[in-house]
């Protein structure tokens, strides 16, 4: 059975694949998404090739073996689910379940995980918008494109907010941006950086590209 640390650097790898749409990840990326020194990321590859988890090329970067694609998407679909059921029925905020998934995600079982989304009602997504993995290990393509990139007059609806700093998400909520929010950009201001956002019912707030650029939207 993998260890709560091979299970963190799987899923790491597995997201930043997802992030980059390529099919290697950079050590160097990899060791700052999980906060930690390039030589104890390299140390740890070196050794999930040898479980024949990754396949790690010096220079090239690292990439999920199949067996390895398996385990991380096992994680992922835990960590998914549960934050929902801490949303959903639990009753957490959105901005502090990601934390709280990190360690339930490597305790819960398989079987209760199943029990959960079944309850759940088979969800296809978590509170942040993020593709649920299914009990087959199959994840949905996200759709949509980043706010950042709407030109002034188009109307859309918010899918998925990328950044699960819990700051960044409490001051979404508190801006009527969460997923489900339906929106039309005002104005594009190009000297401020800003997209002007009309959110129906007068409600009217302005948002800056580098953050816009977290939230994917569809248009329509």
């Amino acid at each position: 059975m993998a260890t709560s640390t091979v299970e963190d650097y799987l899923k790491a790898i597995l997201l930043e694949e997802q992030a980059s749409g390529s099919g290697r990840v950079a050590t160097g990326r990899l060791a700052q998404a999980l906060a930690l020194q390039p030589s104890t990321v390299t140390a740890m590859m070196k050794a999930l090739a040898d479980g024949g988890l990754v396949e790690h090329e010096r220079y090239a970067g690292v990439r999920l073996t199949p067996s390895g694609r398996k385990l991380a998407l096992h994680v992922l679909r835990r960590h998914r689910l549960v934050e929902l059921f801490l949303v959903e029925v639990l009753g957490l905020d959105w901005s502090e379940v990601h934390d709280e998934a990190e360690r339930l995600e490597h305790a819960v079982s398989d079987r209760l995980i199943d029990r959960i989304d079944e309850m759940l009602g088979r969800p296809a997504v978590d509170p942040h918008g993020d593709p649920i993995p299914t009990a087959e290990l199959e994840v949905a393509a996200g759709a949509g494109e980043p706010l950042s990139e709407l030109p002034a007059g188009v109307r859309a609806r918010v899918t998925r907010v990328g950044d699960q700093d819990s700051g960044f998400l409490r001051r979404v909520d508190r801006l009527g941006l969460s997923p489900g929010a339906r929106l039309k950009v005002v104005e594009r201001d190009a000297d401020a950086d800003t997209l002007d956002l009309d959110l129906g019912r007068g409600r009217r707030v302005a948002l800056g590209l580098r953050a816009a650029a977290k939230i994917t939207v569809e248009r329509g």
